[in-house]
């Protein structure tokens, strides 16, 4: 029986990891197709997500904004409480402030500086990204004003829909809304302090005053979170239509603990996270998603990550069983699981939701990737998928969710608005599909919005670069209609997660471009040559693969 691309993809990743001279030349390769592959400017979609979040930007821009169609906004916001709670991001299309998902988005994005920050920085981006998280976490300075008080959503959701206005314009309620003692909200709570955990190891070595700052509020926040337990949608009614916790605050108490323990190294969060493993289902639920809304996974993966470093003591036996619902995860992603795999659309994308299906895809790309690189890091594999798995197998299948965001699926089609030259032009973003008030001042009314401009079948005045749309249905099918919120909305969160991975794979195939250089100027590259040039027909059957293989090498090394 002949191997499956995908089998190819992986005997050939196993090669290259074995014979890492040939393995970055190799990997430039567009795995399981002929001759040259389909490459992509990851560089240039990170640079682009960055824009994104600047657009996203709520308040008082600061002068180095590059998004110049976007103006001030939301500068009342938090007079109704007597509070400045000005700052902070829109969530999504819309101009609601919503906290769960605003932390969720900074919370991904201090991961990826705390993975890949010499990545991002390689490709000068990092103090963008450093910028991003900042924007994030002075504002839930502001809106921490007292250890037991979180401002959680500024505006409402209900009469923000019912209008269709610039930021620049809102006549909408600007109303603050918080968890207190008397009406908590765990899963808020805890969420924020991870993102302020995480933030604080992010701005360590650049800002130590900060950082500190930081993570004074990730213990206050989490301690609110602990001792004060409640769901934060039933003290904020207004958000249960809009950003529901399903899953409970459970999660993100976990979530909170294990990112306290890595900001503190201190052993009452790492004994927060074992005792609590089976109470708060850590070692219980199996997961096929990680999102904003539900953290297991990721809690997972990093109790994972601290079993394979030896950094668990006394609690292995309880790691071991985070590692086995990590793992549950990861094989189901690699179609390798012993239960449900996740399902994949006929042109190779996750699939998980009707509604920003794409949030699913860039979390799960994220967690493979780095979960590839923590078990390379401690030279373990996966031990309970259905078959055995090579490391490498995790950052395939990573990069292969990427590369269809980025335009490598049937349609051609770039979910990443503005990277490469088929992308979304009617995205549904209120501020990207209304004339920018500096090209156009006159006042945007709440239904004259919709009537002008939300109806219009031309394209958005103004381009939303690096926002990742809510992207493809089941079928890869995509409308690029405005009305068609489910597949044409960004938030966030879809671009938080990319981040990290954007700078991993960048990295990754500038090295292989380094690695390629030094090959062919190398006089002993004729022992690798053919090394290469005879196990790549091996893995691959079809004659004409090794015929453009054997042109492609002889051209490049004779």
């Amino acid at each position: 029986m002949h191997d499956t691309v995908y089998q190819k993809q992986e005997k050939i990743l196993h090669f290259l990891e074995e014979e890492e001279s040939c393995f970055m030349f190799l990997l430039l390769l567009h795995m399981g197709r002929p001759a040259m592959a389909m490459t992509f400017n990851y560089a240039d979609a990170l640079e682009k997500s960055f824009l994104f979040l600047e657009a996203q930007r709520s308040g008082k821009l600061p002068a180095n904004q590059r998004v110049k169609w976007r103006g001030d906004s939301g500068l009342s916001d938090g007079s109704s409480a007597g509070v400045d709670l000005i700052g902070g991001y829109y969530d999504a299309g819309d101009n609601v402030k919503f906290g769960l998902p605003m932390a969720f988005t900074i919370t991904m994005l201090s991961w990826s500086v705390i993975e890949y920050g010499s990545q991002i920085d390689a490709v000068g981006q990092l103090q963008y990204c450093m910028d991003a998280i900042k924007w994030g976490t002075d504002y839930f300075i502001k809106a921490h004003p007292e250890p037991y008080l979180l401002f959680g959503e500024i505006g409402d959701g209900d009469s923000d829909h019912n209008c269709w206005q610039r930021p620049e314009d809102m006549t909408t309620s600007r109303e603050a809304y918080a968890v207190t003692q008397e009406n908590p909200g765990s899963d808020l709570a805890a969420e924020t302090a991870a993102a302020m955990a995480a933030a604080s190891i992010a701005f360590r070595k650049m800002d130590p005053v900060y950082s500190n700052e930081l993570l004074r509020h990730a213990r206050e926040l989490f301690t609110f979170a602990d001792t004060y337990r409640g769901k934060y949608d039933i003290s904020i009614p207004l958000v249960k239509k809009y950003y529901q916790s399903q899953s409970g605050y459970y999660d993100e108490l976990l979530w909170g603990a294990i990112w306290l323990h890595e900001a503190t190294m201190e052993e009452s969060y790492l004994e927060y996270v074992a005792n609590n493993a089976e109470q708060m289902g850590g070692t219980g639920w199996t997961m096929n998603q990680f999102s904003w809304e539900n953290k297991y996974v990721g809690v997972q993966i990093k109790a994972t990550k601290l079993l394979l470093d030896g950094k668990t003591g006394q609690y292995a036996p309880i790691f071991e069983k985070y590692r086995a619902k990590a793992e549950y995860f990861l094989c189901a992603a690699l179609q390798k699981n012993k239960g449900p795999q996740i399902q994949l659309t006929p042109g190779g994308m996750y699939w998980i939701f009707r509604w920003n299906n794409m949030q699913y895809v860039t979390t799960a790309a994220f967690l493979l990737t780095v979960s590839h690189d923590y078990y390379s890091a401690a030279g373990q594999q996966l031990s309970y998928c259905s078959s055995p798995v090579e490391n490498s197998e995790l950052l395939v299948a990573g990069k292969a969710q990427v590369d269809y965001l980025l335009g490598k699926n049937n349609r051609g089609q770039s979910y990443l608005v503005g990277f490469g030259t088929n992308y979304p032009q009617r995205v549904h973003h209120r501020a990207a599909s209304i004339v920018s008030f500096k090209q156009n001042p006159q006042f945007v009314s709440c239904r004259g919005g919709y009537e002008e401009w939300y109806v219009m079948k031309e394209r958005n005045p103004n381009v939303l670069v690096g926002a990742v749309v809510g992207g493809p249905d089941q079928n890869d099918d995509f409308v690029d209609d405005r009305a068609a919120y489910e597949m044409t909305e960004p938030t966030t969160y879809n671009t938080a997660p990319l981040v990290g991975v954007l700078a991993r794979l960048q990295s990754m195939m500038e090295e292989a471009t380094i690695t390629t250089t030094s090959t062919v100027q190398n006089p002993g590259v004729q022992f690798v040559s053919s090394y290469c040039c005879w196990i790549f027909p091996l893995l691959f059957s079809n004659f004409t693969y090794w015929v453009l293989w054997r042109t492609f090498n002889i051209a490049m090394f004779n």
